[in-house]
């Protein structure tokens, strides 16, 4: 790679809007890669900005690093996404946005149907616990995010 095609840490920061310290995590969780200079700094790819702004749109979207990480895993690392690499990703986390969506919704949905209930018993709550259903699976949290059924 012609190092003019490389830019710093301190270069990708200002141009991402992102810290260096989070350049740094996020190059540490595998999301971006860099290369050492014989002096022992940084130098990342200009597409790395691309890389990032994928990443800042993802978490904006409610998209997780986990999940993130995984579209990179299908995705060229020696040349920035192109619109037909961002139509994929955008098509694998069209269900996973639909998931947290619905989930939302039945959250939103549940406590308008709670408003003067005055219960305060989840225990015992007709709307989130009927019959004590979720008592059934053990301890901890039932509803949220759903647990995968297998």
């Amino acid at each position: 790679m012609d190092r003019h095609d490389e830019i710093t840490i301190g270069e990708l920061a200002a141009r991402s809007g992102l810290s260096v310290p989070t350049i740094r995590f996020y190059e540490a969780r595998g999301l971006i890669g860099s290369r050492r200079t014989a002096g022992n700094q940084r130098r990342f790819p200009r597409h790395t900005l691309r890389r990032l702004a994928v990443v800042r749109a993802g978490q904006t979207f409610g998209i997780t690093l986990e999940e993130i990480a995984q579209a990179f895993d299908r995705l060229p690392p020696d040349r920035p996404p192109t619109k037909a690499d961002w139509s994929r990703v955008s098509r694998a986390w069209h269900a996973t946005l639909t998931t947290h969506i619905e989930a939302l919704t039945r959250v939103r949905d549940g406590l308008e149907g709670c408003i003067g209930c005055g219960c305060l018993s989840l225990r015992t709550c007709p709307a989130f616990n009927p019959q004590d259903v979720h008592g059934e699976e053990g301890p901890g949290a039932r509803r949220w995010p759903p647990a995968a059924r297998g």
